[in-house]
């Protein structure tokens, strides 16, 4: 296999051709023009076909290894694989300590629908327990904000042999850091919103399946739902596609030499990053999150105060190194002083300078 920005340099970009842009330019259109038969083309109508989707489409789907959807956000994304992937009387087991919007959702719509939710923690042997009577196992590994990792090939051998798909939300790791549908997973899901594109502006989902019929199926729910990027957008994700390898690694070291640096100093209670057998056989990269504790909320939120370089930002994976006190939203079983830390790619020792020296003004 090529290197990481081999591979997202030129995933999806069409063959040369004389006097045409390396990358076609975004598409802005409603109708295109539409003779004879309905299936004369796939650009019909704006909602349900756009070439700049199908380019980034093409992209992600070879980095993924399946048929890559993109949808307006992750949240559109994820809500796509739920709503396909689960009927009445269904139950999905789902990690209780990542995403919220998961939760969010299971609790105020699927439950209401008679789909019944069991939440776990990340971890190998309760997933691989808990899929027992399940139609949808939904990981999330790294976890977020926890950053906890489970084997996915153990889990969706689990989970296959009790009859249930497997989901993987890999929006921390990116197809570059992991590949959830090579370790046996039925559907790969990532915010773009994140690492995947990287610059802060643009909102974008993806779902890559390995099943064409799957994949049909959430083009069908794109189409009826509405959740559709926007031709601007999805040719912005496939520009800073491009960078993805050298930005995670970038970021990836960034976050290495953050964690080494805070376990070294005593006022930081803990520090957690993915780590162990399983994140160095399963991830290519590490990815740029790091956790950390400070003793209380107005110490963490002091150190927020005092960075110049670190953005007070719900959001991560961007090139502007971002951080939160994590624990101000409410949706995450985290101390009051735990920060979610987002490495981007400032220069590292510029990024730990400011860190250390927010962390003593504090």
């Amino acid at each position: 296999m090529r290197g990481p920005s081999t591979r997202t340099i030129h995933a999806g970009v069409p063959a040369a051709a004389q006097g045409e842009p390396l990358l076609p330019g975004p598409v802005l259109a409603a109708p295109y023009h539409l003779r004879g038969p309905a299936d004369a083309t796939p650009y019909g109508y704006g909602r349900d076909a756009n070439p700049s989707w199908t380019h980034l489409e093409r992209a992600l789907g070879e980095l993924d290894g399946g048929e890559a959807v993109v949808f307006a956000s992750g949240m559109a994304a994820l809500t796509a694989v739920l709503m396909t992937s689960l009927r009445s009387g269904d139950v999905l087991v789902a990690c209780g300590d990542g995403y919220p919007g998961v939760r969010a959702l299971a609790e105020e719509r699927l439950r209401p629908l008679g789909i019944e939710t069991r939440l776990v923690a990340t971890d190998t042997g309760a997933l691989s327990e808990a899929a027992a009577g399940a139609a949808l196992v939904w990981l999330e590994t790294p976890s977020n904000p926890r950053l906890d990792v489970c084997d996915i090939a153990a889990v969706a051998g689990a989970a296959h042999a009790a009859g249930a798909l497997v989901a993987v939300d890999n929006t921390v790791a990116t197809p570059l850091g992991q590949r959830p549908l090579a370790f046996g997973a039925d559907l790969a899901m990532l915010s773009g919103t994140k690492s995947l594109c990287g610059h802060s502006d643009v909102l974008l989902g993806v779902v890559s399946a390995t099943d064409p019929e799957r994949a049909a199926a959430l083009r069908s729910w794109r189409s009826q739902s509405g959740a559709i990027a926007g031709g601007f957008e999805a040719w912005l994700a496939h520009r800073s596609l491009a960078t993805l390898g050298l930005r995670l690694e970038r970021s990836s070291a960034s976050a290495a030499a953050l964690v080494a640096r805070l376990r070294e100093r005593g006022d930081v209670l803990e520090v957690v990053h993915p780590s162990g057998p399983v994140a160095e056989r399963q991830m290519a990269y590490a990815g740029p999150l790091v956790g950390f504790t400070l003793a209380s909320a107005e110490r963490a939120q002091a150190f927020l105060d005092a960075c110049e370089l670190v953005a007070e930002a719900t959001s991560f994976g961007g090139v502007h190194s971002t951080a939160e006190r994590r624990a101000r939203w409410g949706t995450d079983a985290v101390a009051e002083g735990f920060i979610r830390f987002s490495a981007g790619c400032e220069d590292t020792a510029d990024l730990l300078a400011d860190v250390e020296r927010a962390l003593d003004a504090a």
